[in-house]
């Protein structure tokens, strides 16, 4: 096989290789189709903390690798996370800001990867809320860490807003069969049995 041969193919071979992703991300965002476009800007009140870091990705709640494709919400960008009384501001560069309105928020909890984003323990912030329809979670990585429990400080200051605890870190897509909690700390009424990040609101893991 001549040079010239190779490299056709290794084009080839490219080319078809992005063209099935592409398809893969259309068919997602069909499947997404009744999600909302998120809130660009509110009155959210006066800022209580904030923090530069990275927008990393929204998913599907417990299910770290079901990236949200619509509305631009799968976009990885830098970015600030701003906490108000009534909710959260990320200011993204490149893409829409995202306001996520302290009634829709759930919890928070921290994390070590979401959708091909890996750091040290704990080093993503996650926040799981309400977009339309679905149960989200949406990413956060803090530039200077200790900024980080601030962030989550504040959060909790918001009606309604928990932390969670995390198992192993990163859930699997689906719980274990005939896994159980036995944690009757958490409120039932906000708590999703198919959620692999139910837990406490003690220290995350």
């Amino acid at each position: 096989m001549t040079r010239a041969v190779a490299v056709v193919l290794l084009v080839a071979f490219v080319l078809v290789v992005f063209s099935l992703m592409r398809r893969g991300w259309r068919a997602r965002q069909g499947r997404q189709g009744d999600l909302p476009a998120p809130a660009t800007s509110a009155d959210l009140g006066p800022v209580l903390v904030g923090a530069e870091g990275m927008y990393v990705v929204t998913t599907s709640a417990g299910d770290w690798l079901d990236r949200v494709a619509v509305h631009g919400l799968g976009v990885r960008t830098a970015g600030t996370l701003t906490v108000h009384p009534g909710g959260v501001l990320i200011a993204r560069r490149g893409a829409d800001d995202l306001v996520i309105p302290a009634s829709d928020l759930e919890s928070v909890t921290t994390t070590s990867g979401m959708a091909g984003k890996f750091v040290e323990r704990d080093g993503l912030l996650v926040l799981t809320w309400q977009l339309g329809p679905r149960r989200v979670d949406t990413g956060f990585r803090v530039r200077r860490a200790g900024e980080q429990e601030g962030l989550i400080e504040a959060l909790l200051t918001l009606p309604g807003v928990r932390r969670r605890e995390a198992p192993g870190g990163v859930p699997d897509a689906e719980p274990i069969p005939g896994a159980s909690t036995t944690d009757d700390t958490t409120d039932p009424s906000r708590t999703n049995p198919t959620d692999p990040t139910n837990g406490t609101r003690g220290p995350s893991a």
